[in-house]
């Protein structure tokens, strides 16, 4: 990336007669809905520096490094960034010595694992100056990654995700199906509700199969609650959250992701789609069993709600209050958009959720992922929706304190996926 503020002579002023001599900018977009959306800050920093043109060409190579994705491979990527006057380092996009100095500046090298929420793990970094590199490649030898110590003061033991789950906890899985008219005839192919007779999933029921099938492994009885939203039940009123397996309210639970599929196809049968859209009263419900869970003595369970929908949602201000409310609970919230629903909930890319009265969410809890861009070949739909799961898994158990299980888990499953 090449930037030149010659030509803005008064962002350039204002740079360079700062203490700082930076200028921190927010960057934001505007798309055809009009709405602004924030997708981060750049900093720009005024620094002299000599003409030169000598440039340094370097091929890395990285092996053996530690995988930071618990739901797939980690997608690493190196960052590399030179020590600056003021302190501190910048990322530089070209090795020459207008940008570095001289071969004795020291370049900060780290190595990320990408998250598609701009929320890259840092694997390990390792600083070093252009004649240590050279130094390495002409006695062809490599170089550790390091972790920096986070230790201030009094030592405290941090546990993984993978310490909790292997320690005896669960993920429980629950899934709520939008059943709104804007779904579409689902007796007609151009329906996302279409049942394809040759055995072709529709866009509900691949998400349902892959998010299911990896989060089935983490639940031991296997035992999903399963709801429907937005749709006329049995031709009386419409229903918000209705049991998708046709059951009285409390018998909600169908078995396996098999169960699912099935209690899916037969609601089709029986249900008129009609609207609008609330997520409200079904993140309610799901918050409600979280909450029941914490009752419990010694409770090993943490829920996760499945929202795919294909509307706007209605009871916007509702649904934020659901989620804010929910916030503290060991509550996680994916949401897959199957038609072009615009980001909701999701507060990766700016501040917490707040709520009616102006409480602010305790952690973020939901992860959106648009359907067309899965479909597009440009992410998977699993890495996408699971790749913050532990973490908030995390945020949870550390914001009460709440450590593994002392004895070995009678869970075995978990172990086993990766």
């Amino acid at each position: 990336m090449c930037m030149t503020l010659t030509p803005y002579y008064g962002v350039s002023t204002k740079i360079v007669t700062k203490p700082s001599r930076s200028l921190t900018l927010k960057l934001q977009s505007y798309k055809e809905d009009h709405v602004r959306r924030n997708l981060g800050i750049i900093t720009i920093l005024a620094e002299e520096t000599v003409a030169s043109r000598s440039a340094v060409e370097i091929i890395f190579r990285c092996s053996r490094l530690d995988n930071k994705d618990i739901f797939s491979k980690s997608d690493p990527f190196l960052r590399i960034s030179r020590m600056v006057e003021s302190g501190g380092s910048v990322p530089i996009f070209c090795l020459n010595f207008q940008q570095f100095g001289s071969i004795d500046t020291p370049l900060v090298i780290e190595c990320f694992d990408f998250n598609i929420s701009g929320n890259h793990v840092l694997i390990g970094k390792m600083q070093k100056t252009i004649a240590d590199l050279e130094k390495l490649c002409n006695e062809r030898k490599g170089v550790n990654f390091v972790m920096p110590s986070k230790r201030k003061g009094q030592e405290k033991e941090q546990f993984s995700f993978i310490d909790y789950i292997s320690s005896g906890f669960e993920l429980n899985f629950m899934v709520a199906i939008d059943f709104t008219a804007s779904n579409g005839d689902p007796q007609k192919s151009d329906s996302l509700h279409y049942i394809d007779e040759s055995g072709r999933l529709n866009s509900y029921q691949k998400v349902i199969m892959e998010v299911g099938e990896v989060i089935q492994f983490y639940d031991s009885d296997k035992l999903f609650p399963a709801w429907g939203f937005g749709g006329n039940v049995h031709g009386g009123s419409v229903s918000h959250c209705f049991n998708l397996n046709g059951g009285a309210p409390g018998s909600s639970e169908v078995e396996g992701i098999e169960g699912i599929m099935d209690a899916y196809g037969s609601a089709l049968r029986s249900v008129t789609l009609s609207g609008p859209t609330l997520f409200g009263p079904v993140i309610n419900l799901a918050a409600q069993l979280a909450a029941d869970s914490l009752s419990s003595y010694n409770s090993s369970k943490y829920y996760v709600l499945l929202i795919i929908t294909d509307g706007i949602v209605t009871d916007l201000h509702e649904s934020i209050n659901a989620v804010v409310n929910a916030s503290d609970l060991p509550l996680s919230i994916l949401i897959v958009g199957v038609g072009l629903i615009p980001p909701v909930l999701d507060t990766d890319n700016g501040p917490r959720l707040k709520s009616s009265i102006g409480r602010v969410a305790a952690r973020d809890i939901v992860q959106f992922v648009p359907m067309r861009e899965v479909q597009k070949g440009q992410i998977s739909v699993v890495q996408a929706l699971l790749e913050e799961l532990p973490d908030q898994f995390l945020s949870f158990m550390r914001s009460r304190n709440i450590k593994p299980l002392p004895s070995q888990s009678h869970f075995p499953q978990a172990s086993k996926i990766h």
